[in-house]
C-alpha cells in the first residue's frame, strides 16, 4: 500500500482537498473586504449564492474523504478506479460551485458597488487534483495489468 506512487497522489489530493477548505476561494474588495470560503454565505447576494457556498463546503471534505477511502482499497482495482472517478466528479462539484458562489457574489456587487475581485489561495490549492488524480489512475490501471500478466502464468 504505502510501495505505491498512487498511495502519494491519492494523499496529496486529500490533503489539497482538506487544505482548499482553509483557505479564501475569491476575494471582493468594496469599502469592506469580503472572502469566499467554504460555508460563508452572503444571503443579500440570493439563494444561488448561499447554495453554491455550501455545496463548494460539502465537495471539498468528500473529495478528501474519497481519496483517503481509495488508498485503502488497494486489493479491490476496480473499486478504486471508481473511487478515483467519483474524486474527479467531486472535484469539478467543487470548482463549479466555488466558481459560481463567486459569479453570484460578483453579480450581486455589479448592482451597488465598485469593487475589485481576485483568485484567492483557496482556488489555487484546488488545480493539481484532476491531474493528481488521473497519475493515481494511471497507477491503478498499471497495478491491474501487473496482476492479470501475473494470473496468465
Amino acid at each position: 500500500m504505502v510501495a505505491r506512487i498512487q498511495t502519494l497522489y491519492l494523499f496529496l489530493v486529500a490533503l489539497l482537498a482538506g487544505a482548499s477548505m482553509m483557505f479564501p476561494f475569491w476575494s471582493f474588495t468594496t469599502p469592506t473586504l469580503y472572502v469566499i470560503t467554504d460555508f460563508t454565505p452572503f444571503p443579500e447576494a440570493g439563494i444561488m449564492q448561499v447554495t453554491s457556498s455550501y455545496a463548494a463546503g460539502i465537495f471539498s471534505p468528500l473529495t478528501a474523504l474519497v481519496s483517503l477511502a481509495a488508498i485503502f482499497l488497494y486489493k479491490k482495482r476496480e473499486l478504486q478506479k471508481k473511487l478515483i472517478f467519483l474524486g474527479m466528479l467531486l472535484f469539478l462539484g467543487d470548482l463549479f460551485s466555488g466558481l459560481a458562489a463567486a459569479h453570484f457574489l460578483n453579480q450581486y456587487f455589479c448592482t451597488s458597488f465598485t469593487f475589485t475581485h481576485k483568485p484567492e489561495a483557496g482556488l489555487y490549492i484546488l488545480l493539481p487534483e484532476p491531474l493528481l488524480l488521473w497519475l493515481a489512475l494511471k497507477g491503478v490501471k498499471k497495478d491491474d495489468k501487473i496482476a492479470n500478466a501475473y494470473k496468465r502464468l
